[in-house]
């Protein structure tokens, strides 16, 4: 899928369009949230997946709640 995507101003920040060929290709809805990801290519727009948004909530609390041992483990 190639597209061309303009950007728009929107108050003091930027915005893109996204179709609805491509929300519907995302598998996303306005008012979600998407993933956005560094590729050697460019940028990957990606739908979260919420079995890894589980797992960094975990490690959240894990770490705010052993920082001073993650602190003395990095020395």
């Amino acid at each position: 899928m190639n597209m061309s995507l303009k950007i728009i101003k929107v108050g003091n920040s930027s915005a893109v369009i996204l179709p609805k060929e491509l929300m519907a290709h995302l598998d996303v809805a306005p008012g979600q949230s998407l993933s956005v990801s560094r590729t050697p290519r460019g940028i990957e727009l990606s739908a979260p997946d919420e079995d890894f948004e589980a797992q960094m909530a975990a490690a959240r609390e894990v770490m705010a709640r052993r920082k001073r041992a993650l602190r003395e483990l990095a020395k």
